[in-house]
Parts: C-alpha cells; structure tokens; sequence
C-alpha cells in the first residue's frame, strides 16, 4: 500500500463535497450499525508499508482514534479540515513521503468492534477513503478505560514495514483518546476480536514494550470534557509512557500535532513548525509538545538508519 501521491487540489475538492453533508452521510457505515469488514483485524496477517517508485523511502505513521463518545468528532474533523494539515506539515517538514495507517479504537470489553484498522496509504483519495469507511460506534464502558493498546498488539503483530526492515527507522504510533487504558487485553476477548485459535491475557507494559521495537510510541490525551485534567487518566499514562504522552487542549489541532511531533523527532525545529501555523494552533501544538525533543538518526552497521533513543 501507500504507491499514490498526496494531491491538494483533489483534497480540496474532497472537502467541498462533504461541507453539506451529515456525519452519517460521510461515515456511512454509521448507518448500517457495523464495522466495515475491510477494517475489520479478524485474521489480517499484515498490513504493508512498502516503498515504491515514487515513495522510495516511506515512513510508517499509525494513527488509532478512539470513537467512543464525544471523541467521534475527531474523525469528522479529519474529513472535514484537517487532513491537509496532517499531510502538508508533515510534507513540508521534510516527511516526504508520509504513509499513514488510520484505526479506530473502542472498548474491548463491550463494545463489538473495538478494533478497525486501514491500510498504510500516501494518497488522498486513499486516505478520505479509509477514514470514512470507519464506524464511529459511539460505545465505551464508562469506567474510565478504553482499549487503547489494541493499536499497540496490532502494530507490534501485524504491521509489515520497510522504514523498519529495510533501513532500521522506527516507525510512528499514536493512540488519541480521553481516557485510560485497560491494563490487560484478556484472551478469550483476543480470540473474538482478532481470531486467534490461542491466546493469552497480554499486559498494557507488555505489549508496549513489544511495540517499541519497531514504532516511537505516543499517546495524545485530549485535555477536554469529562476527563480534563484527571490525575487518574493522567498518572496512568505518565507512569506507562512518561513524556511520550502528549497533553492537547483542543481537538482541533490533532492533525498539527501529530505531523509536529513526527518532524520535531527528524531534527526540524519546533519554532520552525510552529511559524506554519495559525497563532491559535501555534500556541497549542507548542504548549503540547513542551517536552518533545529532536532524535538524532544515526548509521547503523548494515549502512541503514535507526533511531536512537531519544529524551523527551
């Protein structure tokens, strides 16, 4: 996947045939109450990142969006806005060639889809395609958790990339939501969800850790709503990830600061990045991404690139 160029001009007329259309007009299996089953993780083996002619060396960016509750509308804004602004930023900033996986994320333990994962894809006919085929299923358990590390397991298990095989750079995963996660992703659950034949209760630190191998790991806390600045939501994700949680305090600029952090960690300056922007999103992307510094790309013995361990 990812062998189409990112155009703004079709982007642009993307969006002016969505401006009046209702939310389940544009996310259509809405509708139908079920998750597209081309999103749907039952037995994928992988999904490719791959280079190619015109993207010889793409990188690998997982976003996961939680869409239970009032976190469906960060979809809505992708289509709607904001998608030029994640593939513009990142492209500008020296992310030539950008190959974004979208995925949803719910509550493994009650809701009946809460994993949907696209393709990795550069193209902007692509790119509108999957974030629209996702089911905003509106769910949730209510008790201050979602299954955030979904994303983690599937990443970590079932993503095929070349940035990481072919040249040892890490690629990027961003788990976006208001909540905690579940500590543990219980197996019987796995079975259901991913149709494994086996399985085992897998840990939140677990599973990170796997996932760390092959992806730089953020989670966006958006600092809104029910769940503004809880010292339980907060304190879990600080004791997991540390600085690698990212607080936001409006939704509004999910797109910028995710491309930021992406340029921020290849070296570009902040202050550069920030001076794109409008001085409202300045001002918020910068208070988000306060303790993020640059990683440095380094040589590793077979000639390729890797990512060193950074300090955030």
């Amino acid at each position: 996947m990812g062998y189409t160029r990112w155009s703004d001009d079709a982007y642009e007329h993307l969006k002016s045939s969505k401006a009046n259309l209702s939310t389940d007009d544009i996310f259509a299996n809405n509708k139908t109450g079920k998750a597209s089953s081309l999103m749907s993780p039952m037995g994928v083996k992988f999904r490719e990142s791959r280079d190619s002619d015109i993207h010889p060396d793409s990188l690998s960016i997982a976003v996961f969006l939680d869409v239970t509750g009032s976190m469906g509308r960060i979809p809505e804004i992708l289509v709607r806005e904001k998608l030029g602004s994640l593939m513009n930023t990142l492209i500008s900033h020296g992310i030539e060639h950008p190959q974004i996986m979208f995925g949803a994320i719910g509550d493994h333990v009650t809701d009946s889809y809460p994993l949907q994962v696209a393709q990795f894809e550069s193209g902007t006919d692509e790119l509108d395609k999957w974030l629209t085929e996702i089911y905003i299923e509106g769910g949730g358990g209510g008790q201050c958790m979602e299954s955030y590390t979904l994303g983690w397991l599937f990443c970590a298990r079932h993503t095929s990339c070349d940035c990481f095989e072919k040249r040892g750079q890490k690629g990027f995963l961003f788990t976006i939501g208001d909540e905690a996660a579940w500590s543990k992703l219980d197996a019987a659950r796995l079975k259901y969800i991913m149709g494994y034949t086996e399985s085992t209760d897998l840990t939140d630190k677990q599973l990170l850790e796997e996932v760390q191998r092959s992806y730089n790991v953020f989670h966006i806390h958006i600092n809104e709503a029910s769940y503004r600045d809880d010292p339980t939501v907060l304190g879990y994700w600080k004791k997991l990830l540390g600085e690698r949680l990212i607080v936001l305090d409006d939704y509004n600029a999910i797109a910028e600061t995710i491309a930021s952090t992406v340029a921020v960690i290849h070296g570009v300056e902040l202050s550069k990045i920030l001076h794109s922007f409008d001085a409202s999103t300045s001002k918020t992307v910068a208070k988000a991404l306060v303790n993020v510094k640059a990683d440095a790309l380094v040589k590793n013995n077979s000639g390729g690139l890797v990512n060193r361990i950074f300090k955030l």
